[in-house]
């Protein structure tokens, strides 16, 4: 759906490239296709062999990285970052990739993801001498690494992502080599790739394939890869590893011509479209989907039912971020400027509309309201994800329980509230099926914290750091 109206957001996207002439240029296209993942802030820094270089502003790909911009980064290694505002809240020095000069070497940083013990660790840094100058939780691993004791890069790194919890995909560079990590868990999703005889790494494939670069495997959790110019390596900083990658990827957040561990994200949402179809049975007329993350479940459970489907639902695309707005009016007018019922598909029919979730209600309502108000005579509303009851704190925007609707009321009240004419959610063991993830344990693989309240790691509430619910 809609990320800036919706309030469901993931932090950022991160893209890497060792041993090309065009690192930046590279890099800049790889972010490109990334730019779903968050549109507040974009970097890059680039490395020559000698030192590293850096530049990064608040805005799009497009408008941060001009041609002049582009000029000035030179190099055969390039880290890049696209960022939404999660934890750290936004601002120029929260734009990443962070870059870090000291007497030994630069440091630059780029994370996608969220340190559940972030808070705390600042604390014990701060105790320590540390001066934090910004409020990403992404610095505090460059302080770790500082004050390690080892000698290698590679050493020091590893001993720095021990301590950290939460969900993290890191790209590290020097002068001389790019490191890639992955939490225990894997939550958010990296993968590796080449580009004739440099290595890229980006957070989903679909970068891949905008840059030329072929597929060659997934992150391991807990793995740290050190990429130079004597070519890969890889090493573990934690063997105690179980999968639990975020199911949001699936359902939300990634792009359709994305895979994540050799799952086609379409094609994982058109059978989630059909395993809906079994679950729930609607007379209707016309099925649609919510632009654009429901149009694949929208095709699945049209192709199941036979129901015909229809673009019942326009996004407008030349819409400015000047309409993203923190107040519910302001979200509620900003639902109506960036989509529009189409009358002739709509009108006098009896409507399924297919949505990836209910995160406050407001979108959902008011496009409800649009499609019976573009003549609809009923709007039967169908999610392709369970009720999202439990905050998330591995970086998607929803860290409270009282701001997600669904933890408040029932289905019933939900559907009342929404003014639909029913409501269904796909059950979790529905959802799971139709991703097809089996065998890697009791989740499959998929972190389902958001549905069930059951965390894949120990979560530090901000303001006391005792470990709460863990699966």
């Amino acid at each position: 759906m809609l990320a800036e109206i919706k309030g469901l957001n993931e932090e950022c996207g991160i893209f890497g490239i060792w041993g090309h002439p065009d690192a930046a240029q590279i890099t800049y296209y790889g972010l490109h296709s990334l730019q779903h993942r968050g549109q507040e802030g974009t970097g890059m820094a680039v490395s020559d062999g000698e030192q590293l270089k850096g530049y990064k502003d608040e805005g799009l790909v497009t408008e941060v990285f001009t041609q002049e911009a582009l000029q000035g980064l030179t190099g055969k290694a390039c880290i890049g970052h696209v960022r939404y505002a999660t934890a750290g809240g936004s601002g120029y020095e929260n734009v990443q990739p962070l870059l870090f000069r000291s007497q030994s070497g630069s440091l630059a940083l780029a994370h996608n993801g969220n340190l559940v013990n972030a808070n705390s660790l600042k604390h014990q840094l701060e105790a320590q001498g540390s001066i934090f100058q910004t409020s990403s939780d992404t610095e505090v691993l460059a302080h770790l690494i500082k004050r390690s004791g080892f000698y290698e890069i590679k050493d020091r790194v590893k001993n720095a992502l021990t301590m950290l919890k939460g969900a993290y995909a890191f790209l590290i560079m020097t002068e001389k080599e790019m490191l890639v990590a992955l939490d225990p868990n894997g939550l958010r999703p990296l993968s590796l790739g080449k580009l004739g005889d440099a290595y890229v790494v980006a957070s989903e494939t679909c970068a891949f394939d905008i840059v030329g670069a072929e597929f060659v495997r997934d992150v391991i959790p807990g793995e740290l890869l050190i990429i130079s110019d004597e070519g890969i390596k890889s090493e573990f900083f934690s063997m105690n590893t179980t999968r639990a990658i975020c199911t949001m990827e699936y359902i939300y957040f990634s792009r359709p011509d994305s895979n994540i561990h050799g799952i086609n994200v379409h094609t994982a949402r058109k059978n989630l479209g059909k395993r809906l179809a079994e679950e729930v049975s609607i007379e209707a007329d016309v099925v649609t989907g919510v632009p654009d993350s429901s149009i694949s479940v929208a095709i699945g459970y049209a192709e199941a039912t036979g129901i015909p489907y229809e673009l019942g639902l326009i996004k407008n695309r030349y819409v400015g971020r000047t309409f993203i707005q923190p107040s519910q009016s302001l979200r509620e007018q900003g639902v109506k400027m960036k989509l529009s019922p189409v009358r002739g598909v709509v009108e006098g029919k009896r409507v399924i509309m297919v949505d990836d979730s209910i995160v406050r209600g407001t979108t959902s309502r008011r496009i409800v309201s649009m499609l019976k108000e573009a003549g609809a005579l009923e709007v039967h509303v169908v999610i392709s994800s369970p009720p999202i009851k439990n905050p998330c704190f591995y970086g998607i925007d929803t860290s409270t329980k009282e701001e997600l609707i669904a933890s408040r009321h029932s289905v019933e009240e939900l559907r009342e509230i929404i003014g639909a004419d029913s409501l269904t959610f796909l059950s979790v063991e529905g959802m799971l099926e139709a991703i097809g993830h089996q065998g890697e344990g009791s989740s499959c693989g998929q972190c389902l914290a958001c549905f069930t309240g059951n965390y894949p790691t120990e979560i530090y509430p901000e303001t006391m750091e005792v470990p709460i619910q863990k699966c």
